[in-house]
């Protein structure tokens, strides 16, 4: 990295992001008053905490604390340097960025840094292979695969399918002659180091790109096509990279994150050809895993884009698996993680056993959308599975069974279905509902567990450790100020407005308090970075975003996460102005009312004074006038500002 980017460059990139555009590739939000909320990207949780504001350019998590402004949340979601995030948007933006020791990146693909130009090979990697595919006669081999399977060449476009040579070196060379280095080539996964050279990472294989959810290719899974392969896996994929983690990528989402987000219903199949053959049927909310099992991250980025909340009504997640034994073993894995859904989950089996693309090939597409519209719960699934593997001709067998099969149905999150999956099991077994009611209830409070999201904390790798302090710590670090007091609740709203809609804000007003009027010790310091950052005439110069840029680096770290908060927090909606945003009188009002609060703060300090000299019997009567003379001047104020109020 050739030294620091330059200030100004850092705030254009700021200032032409979409923070609401930005967070949405991630997080399916939804308006609340002048804010957007959705799931937490950083923490696990099952009802909405977290908030964007599109007015300044800042998110926060009530829950966990994150807060920031674009940079940070690609950092904190992408696990990004400061560098690495602002060259990210601005490679989006088509920017070119100018470095303090004169250096200059954008554009040219010299000047990209280097996660950034991973991602570039990436994509001129699929470019070469998706022609090699078609336009090759060596691809021939891949051609065949694809038309057997029932795949046209507009459909191998449309899923960016590509075709590894044989040759061994194809790629790497093709990428040398783009400008790529070795090193960059082999850090990407694409090629490895041999004793002859750089050698490709697949050879004679079809290739799937994996994307990211934001759509840049970051990895490839490429399928055996020769019998003579020394490498007889059937599939192989690119292994952990800077840019690619299999526990958090998931095939197809960049093409379905839009069906999942509007059905609220998310499709998980086990296989890149049963995504091309799902979406292609129709069914365009179908994604799979990466050669890894479907695990916790997958479940809390499907989790985000649903808005699987629980004061929702339930969303859908489907599971397709083969109906052979690893299939069963893969949905009793699924069933496993289960409770870390608010939606319901369900299973759709084939019953011959083909999965989703053998099914469009036999019967089409009407039979693949049939597949998934006739799911069973994944309750009903496992109950099946579970008693299947005992002998129910024999008591025995049925009671192994019953034991086996209660804790099922004791961890169905809705208690109102219990009873009928209970009588269901008793059906199954041929036993009483009585006997198998007790087993579920005492495979209940056996079975008891903490809050998954506890669970989840309690095994969390322990991760290096850092010099900078946690969102945690900071909000720790300075007292909350307590809302429950009407005064903080007012200073609160105050500070927001000042932040957000610093426009609708009397300058001359506010200069008539300082830091003192506010008894938040926190409210103070934001009241003092404020101050410090020109206040808000300062503010008319530049962006709502800049302003709060400018407001944070005049602030104790301290208070950095409550800025934040304060920045995204929805304003109360006012019915005089059609934007339903706050006006000018509900801003001056809350200025009247702190400078009220700080009238009454004087005078009862005056009064116990003069009290004070009564009492004393040795009190100077100058000291008395003068005192008296200003509680009456200080009654005087109050009385003016409260009739100016009513008028």
């Amino acid at each position: 990295m050739a030294g620091r980017i330059k200030a100004e460059d850092v705030a254009a990139v700021k200032e032409r992001t979409s923070i609401e555009d930005l967070v949405r590739e991630h997080v399916t939000l939804r308006r609340s008053g002048s804010s957007l909320v959705g799931l937490c990207p950083f923490h696990d949780e099952k009802s909405p905490s977290f908030n964007v504001s599109p007015l300044t350019g800042y998110y926060h998590c009530y829950g966990c604390g994150e807060g920031g402004d674009a940079i940070s949340f690609v950092q904190k979601v992408e696990h990004l340097s400061f560098i690495e995030a602002v060259e990210k948007l601005a490679q989006k933006l088509g920017m070119e960025l100018h470095f303090e020791d004169g250096g200059a990146r954008g554009r040219d693909e010299g000047g990209i840094g280097r996660r950034a130009r991973l991602v570039e090979a990436h994509r001129v990697a699929q470019e070469f292979y998706a022609d090699q595919l078609l336009t090759t006669p060596a691809a021939r081999a891949g051609r065949d695969f694809m038309r057997a399977r029932g795949f046209d060449s507009a459909a191998a476009t449309q899923f960016g399918v590509g075709y590894a040579p044989r040759g061994g070196e194809d790629l790497a060379r093709h990428l040398r002659s783009k400008g790529f280095q070795d090193d960059e080539v082999v850090a990407g996964g694409l090629a490895g180091h041999g004793s002859r050279g750089l050698y490709d990472r697949f050879r004679g294989r079809l290739v799937w790109p994996i994307r990211d959810i934001t759509g840049d290719t970051v990895g490839f899974g490429a399928r055996r096509l020769y019998d003579d392969d020394r490498i007889e896996a059937k599939y192989l994929n690119t292994s952990e990279t800077p840019v690619y983690k299999k526990s958090t990528v998931l095939y197809g989402l960049d093409a379905a994150k839009k069906a999942i987000a509007r059905d609220r219903t998310a499709v998980v199949v086990e296989g890149y050809t049963d995504v091309m053959a799902c979406h292609l049927a129709g069914v365009e909310t179908a994604i799979a895993t990466c050669g890894t099992a479907f695990g916790v991250e997958h479940i809390k980025t499907l989790r985000r884009i649903m808005r699987d909340e629980a004061d929702l009504a339930p969303a859908r997640v489907i599971f397709t698996f083969d109906g052979d034994k690893a299939g069963q073993k893969a949905a009793m894995r699924a069933f496993q993680e289960d409770q870390r859904w608010a939606s319901q989950s369900f299973v759709a089996v084939e019953q011959s056993g083909k999965d989703p693309c053998e099914l469009r090939q036999a019967e089409g597409d009407l039979a693949v959308r049939a597949l998934v519209e006739d799911a069973v719960p994944l309750f009903e699934f496992a109950l099946r599975t579970t008693v299947g593997r005992f002998d129910l001709e024999t008591v025995e067998g049925r009671i192994q069974a019953m034991r086996a099969a209660a804790p099922i149905v004791a961890e169905i999150r809705d208690r109102s279905l219990r009873p009928e999956y209970t009588r269901a099991l008793a059906g199954l077994l041929g036993l009483e509902v009585e006997q198998v009611a007790a087993e579920v209830a005492r495979a209940g409070k056996a079975g008891q567990k903490p809050p998954v999201e506890q669970r989840t904390q309690q095994h969390l790798e322990p991760s290096e450790a850092s010099l900078e302090p946690t969102a945690a710590e900071l909000r720790d670090a300075m007292p909350r100020p307590d809302l429950r007091d009407p005064v903080v609740m007012v200073e609160r709203q105050l500070l927001q407005v000042v932040l957000q809609l610093p426009s609708l804000v009397d300058a001359d007003s506010l200069d008539l308090l300082d830091s003192s009027a506010f008894s938040a010790p926190a409210h103070r310091a934001v009241f003092d970075a404020i101050v410090g950052a020109g206040g808000i005439r300062a503010r008319s110069c530049g962006s709502a975003s800049s302003w709060t840029d400018a407001v944070v680096a005049a602030a104790p770290a301290a208070v950095h996460p409550l800025i934040a908060e304060l920045a995204v927090a929805s304003l109360p909606v006012t019915p005089e102005r059609a934007t339903g945003l706050p006006s000018r009188r509900y801003a001056a009002s809350l200025v009247l009312r702190l400078r009220e609060v700080v009238l009454t703060r004087r005078i009862a300090d005056a009064m116990s004074q003069l009290r004070r000299l009564d009492s004393s019997g040795t009190a100077d009567p100058e000291q008395q006038r003068e005192l008296g003379q200003r509680l009456q001047q200080l009654q005087r104020e109050l009385a003016s500002m409260r009739d100016r109020e009513e008028s």
